[in-house]
Parts: structure tokens; sequence; C-alpha cells
């Protein structure tokens, strides 16, 4: 007897529920009265970036991308608020894809040497410098500064041609190989 009310009771909350594609009509804040006053996810996300709250930055950023699909700006947006996180491993991904999308990206190819700055692996940086620093057509005194910074650290590598070490390449099975300093 009593699942039939529920049952009942249930239908008729569900006939209630607004759908996500309508907009509020009550004028709470926050809340779209129309599209054409729906703010975007992205403009928001870099607000907060400025006023250096990145994990609401990271939660605009994916609602952009959940209405918008995912595009250039806020694959890179998204990988710039992991960055700023300290999550090198989500932001590289994500600027990877934003490059996948659009190779001549200048944020995504800055923000990436950012990135690849803090792995150690200067040369990557210094390429993806460079890259920035020419499709940017050196406008960006940032873009210098992160270049020159990468080109220093890779010209001071700590590798020189005195380096007499000898190595041996050992074979351990199945196309693994193992490299060893002799003595």
């Amino acid at each position: 007897m009593i699942r039939p009310i529920c049952a009942a009771v249930l239908l008729a909350l569900a006939a209630c529920q607004t759908t996500g594609a309508e907009f509020s009509p009550d004028g709470l804040a926050g809340r779209a009265i129309s599209p054409a006053e729906d703010v975007d996810g992205l403009l928001v996300g870099h607000r907060l970036m400025a006023a250096g709250e990145f994990e609401l930055a990271l939660r605009a950023y994916y609602r952009s991308m959940a209405q918008q699909g995912p595009t250039v700006d806020a694959l890179s947006a998204i990988g710039s608020a992991n960055l700023r996180l300290g999550r090198l491993g989500q932001s590289e991904q994500m600027l990877r894809r934003a490059l996948d999308l659009d190779a001549a990206f200048v944020p995504a190819l800055n923000n990436l040497g950012v990135v690849m700055v803090e792995n150690g692996a200067w040369g990557q940086a210094a390429h993806l410098f460079r890259n920035a620093f020419a499709l940017d057509s050196g406008r960006s005194e940032e873009i210098r500064q992160n270049l020159t910074l990468a080109l220093a650290n890779l010209q001071d590598s700590g590798y020189t041609e005195e380096n007499n070490n000898d190595f041996a390449l050992v074979r351990r099975g199945n196309g693994r190989f193992l490299l060893l300093a002799t003595p």
C-alpha cells in the first residue's frame, strides 16, 4: 500500500523538476535569467585566478568546458590552474591536449614550458619557450624571461666535452637494457 503512494509522490516530484537547459526565473545571485545573461565560465575562472583562488577557478573552467566542450582556451586554462596548484602531471596533460587542438596557442606553449622547467627538462622548456616567443613576435616580456632562464640553465647543464666516463650497455633480456658505468 505504501509503495504505490511513494511511487506517485516520486512521479509528481519528477514532473516538477526543471531541466538544466532552463534558466532560473527567481533572479537568485549567480543564476542567469536568460541565455543572454549567462556568465562565461572562462571569464569567471580568469577572475578567480587573478584573485588567487585557483581551486575555484579550476571548477569554473571545468564548468565552462562542460557547457562549451573542450576548447583550446578551456584546456589551457585548466592546465594553468593545475600548474598553480602544483599538479604538474595534470597540468602537462591538459596543456598538451590544448596544443593538440591548436599548436600555435601561445599561453599553452608558455605554460607547458613552465611545467617542463619545474620537471627539470630544460631542453624541452627552451624549445617550447622559443616557439611561444616566435609566435608572440617577442611582445611578451614574461616569455622572453622564461626563454632566457631556460637557455641559461640549458647551457649550464653540467655536461662537458671533457666527460670521459666509459659506459657499458648490458642486455637483460626481452628488449630491456641496463646502462652501467665501468670503473
